[in-house]
């Protein structure tokens, strides 16, 4: 049995935790044990993640895996927490394949592009509403929370004004202490939410992505509502506290958020390091061996689970020299914060487009915003899946 443990607590808010770091040193992957006892692996490097999360040979199904903490120890209890059909995220081929062909085609770059005005707009409303208010504020509550929320309820189909449950029952979900009731009621509560949704669109389909869905055929009640919930939750909860921690991170590193304001040649690329060096995926994501695969000399038994700690994998030296800082300059092509393999993720290029418009427009609109409390007064979501920050106080 290995003693290594999965190390959560970060000792740096922007950093991963130091035992991590060093790991990442020693070696790209390491004999781990989970919660329940298990035997399985740690990767750490960069090279051993892709390959890990390319191979077939790995599946991404709950049915097999192990709770990495404890306090997912019974969400993972065999019949308590099914996956919802239409949830693709935690399925293999060909059912993955299936759901994916039929979506792909909704998430291209040029749709995507064709959103950037509405995005711009949404933009501008929120800052205006930030400007007359005044300072201080909760800039989560303010700006970046509604920008995702509204764009994903616009391009699915969701009333914005029903956001309130939605926004309560993604938190239980990604809250790392959620019990399983507490769980498994959120999870019915959104599902409830959505079919009941799904059933007034086929009465009155509208120009929308969900509208698209049940016009084609492809896929029943079930599927549909699974995959709405997916789209939903994913498409808010990660801009979101991109957008959140991405803001903490230039207002504590100023030469980096002059760059981003000023410059904006940088604005693309200064995204894309966010992204690589904020990793907000904090907690996995786990693949379980069909079979047994060699990585990097590294023999993974059949049945035995692997983790990917991506924070780490993005600050691997050999791929990202001097990667532990902060630098909107470098070049950041091949992080991994979005995946990678069949299950990277699919609204990636609307992720981007709300970052690249979201960010200098805030800063350019308030050239003197500033933390209202000291950096560590921010509340850090460490008790959260999605790392970020619960709020962010500022003003100008």
């Amino acid at each position: 049995m290995s003693d290594l443990t999965l190390p959560i607590a970060r000792q740096r808010p922007l950093d991963p935790p130091e035992e991590i770091i060093e790991l990442g040193r020693q070696a790209p992957m390491h004999p781990m044990t989970y919660a329940d006892g298990h035997v399985g692996w740690l990767v750490t490097g960069y090279t051993a993640a892709r390959a890990v999360l390319a191979d077939p040979r790995f599946s991404n199904r709950p049915d097999n895996m192990h709770p990495p903490i404890a306090s997912r120890m019974d969400l993972l209890k065999k019949g308590e927490f099914r996956v919802p059909p239409g949830f693709f995220l935690r399925t293999d081929p060909p059912e993955h394949t299936r759901f994916r062909k039929l979506l792909t085609g909704q998430f291209t770059v040029r749709r995507m592009k064709l959103l950037e005005p509405r995005v711009a707009e949404i933009t501008d409303a929120c800052l205006d509403e930030m400007e007359a208010a005044g300072g201080p504020v909760d800039l989560v509550q303010a700006f970046a929370l509604p920008i995702p929320s509204l764009v994903i309820c616009e391009l699915l189909g969701v009333p914005y004004e029903d956001r309130a449950r939605f926004h309560e029952d993604a938190k239980v979900l990604v809250n790392l202490e959620t019990k399983a009731e507490d769980a498994l009621a959120a999870l019915g509560s959104t599902m409830a939410y959505l079919h009941g949704l799904i059933q007034r669109k086929r009465k009155e389909p509208a120009d929308d992505l969900l509208s698209g869905l049940i016009e084609s055929g492809e896929l029943d009640d079930e599927e549909l509502t699974g995959v709405a919930f997916l789209l939903l939750v994913a498409g808010h909860e990660t801009t979101a506290n991109m957008l959140g921690l991405g803001t903490y991170a230039l207002l504590t590193n100023p030469d980096q958020l002059a760059a981003m304001r000023d410059d904006p040649s940088v604005v693309g690329n200064g995204v894309e390091e966010l992204l690589r060096y904020l990793t907000i995926i904090h907690l996995g994501p786990f693949r379980v061996a069909l079979e047994d695969v060699e990585i990097e000399g590294n023999l993974i038994e059949a049945g035995q689970m692997v983790g990917i700690q991506l924070p780490a994998v993005n600050r691997d030296p050999s791929r990202f020299p001097g990667g532990e800082t902060l630098d909107v300059a470098r070049s950041a092509s091949g992080h991994m914060t979005f995946g990678h393999g069949i299950h990277q993720c699919l609204g990636q290029q609307l992720a981007r487009i709300e970052m690249r418009i979201a960010y200098p427009a805030l800063l350019r609109r308030f050239p003197g915003l500033r933390l209202a409390v000291t950096p560590e007064e921010v509340p850090m979501r460490s008790d959260m899946s999605i790392y970020g920050v619960h709020r962010l106080p500022v003003t100008w």
